[in-house]
């Protein structure tokens, strides 16, 4: 198959081009190189073809779409970014940049994707109260932030409560931008699906890590960020209290659920767009991936510093259980040995 990886430079996109061409696919890569992401040319792998082009450009668009078989949308800003500044741009590059893909999809005759997008778009996560069984916590209030009242009450009852795992049929509440260009995402693949019969896989990936990350931005995901200060000779600096749970899925992981997505497809009924969780299977909090990035890197302890950022959230685990029985994904990296590798893996400039 020739496939189209947009976004095929960058930290993920560039494992997935490894990948396929490895697999012996035909592959076609569209960047625009954002500063955000590239601050030097980044390497091509071999027997890609490369295209300089933003995904916003509906004529170079078309001409990569030429021969395409399948799209892996890869192409984002990414991360929380700076602040609510951010707006225009995180809009311009997820939302327009996928409607115009879309649109010359649909002009092209391509009619299979493979969505890049992210557990962000549930907001917080899934939690049980001891009285009232299942509830979604209200936004946080800064008052208890500033207070280190970091754990979200229930809301009928302001109870502690239980964190779980979140499945794919969760209730969908985007709680900050990103997050929100995230579901828009989804919902033109879902719209694009429905109109000209397409196939869409929605990969909603979790924490990503591993070899490649961008350095010194504040684009990055948090696992970059600690990585950044390690080798600055930096102590990580640790938001909340250190307790927020995540799930920190390898990039090769990520690799591997996109190589199983586009497998998957063709089974497909057209028409239909499909989420999946990507994620490890083994939550972890922040302090913990911050201790044992330290530990393995041999560098400063991480330091908690009781900081927050109002768009986060506190606790957000994923149920990949759907993608393991649909598509016979499972994760082969685990925590430990992941980390140990990525402590010394070399990064890009960010």
């Amino acid at each position: 198959m020739l496939i189209l990886v947009t976004g095929g430079a960058g930290f993920i996109g560039s494992h997935i081009v490894a990948a396929l061409t490895g697999a012996g696919h035909e592959v076609r890569v569209l960047d625009a190189l954002l500063p955000a992401a590239h601050r030097t040319a980044p390497p091509i792998p071999d027997g890609a073809d490369f295209r300089h082009a933003d995904v916003r450009d509906a004529a170079a668009v078309a001409e990569a779409l030429r021969g395409v078989d399948a799209v892996c949308h890869q192409a984002a800003m990414v991360g929380l970014g700076k602040d609510f500044a951010d707006a225009p741009a995180y809009v311009g590059c997820n939302d327009l940049g996928t409607a115009v893909l879309l649109a010359g999809m649909a002009e092209a005759g391509v009619r299979r994707l493979v969505l890049a997008s992210s557990m962000v778009v549930y907001g917080e996560g899934r939690y049980e109260c001891p009285t009232h069984g299942g509830v979604g916590p209200g936004p946080r209030r800064v008052a208890d932030l500033e207070a280190a009242r970091f754990e979200p009450p229930c809301p009928r009852c302001g109870e502690p409560l239980v964190p779980g795992l979140v499945a794919e049929d969760a209730p969908l509440d985007p709680r900050n931008v990103y997050a929100t260009t995230k579901l828009a995402q989804e919902h033109l693949a879902s719209a694009w699906a429905r109109a000209v019969g397409g196939r869409v896989v929605a990969l909603r990936y979790h924490n990503v890590y591993g070899p490649g990350m961008p350095r010194d931005t504040p684009y990055a995901g948090v696992a970059s960020l600690f990585r950044s200060a390690l080798e600055r000779g930096e102590a990580p600096r640790v938001f909340e209290d250190g307790g927020q749970r995540r799930d920190f899925v390898h990039v090769r992981d990520i690799t591997g659920a996109n190589v199983a997505a586009l497998g998957g497809l063709p089974g497909l009924p057209e028409g239909t767009a499909r989420a999946y969780n990507v994620g490890s299977g083994e939550p972890h909090t922040v302090g913990e991936m911050a201790a044992a990035l330290a530990d393995a890197h041999g560098g400063r302890a991480p330091v908690v510093t009781g900081e927050y950022r109002l768009g986060d959230v506190r606790h957000i685990t994923a149920s990949s259980d759907r993608l393991r029985e649909e598509l016979g994904w499972k994760p082969q990296v685990a925590f430990l040995e992941g980390m140990r590798e990525f402590a010394t893996a070399p990064l890009r400039a960010g």
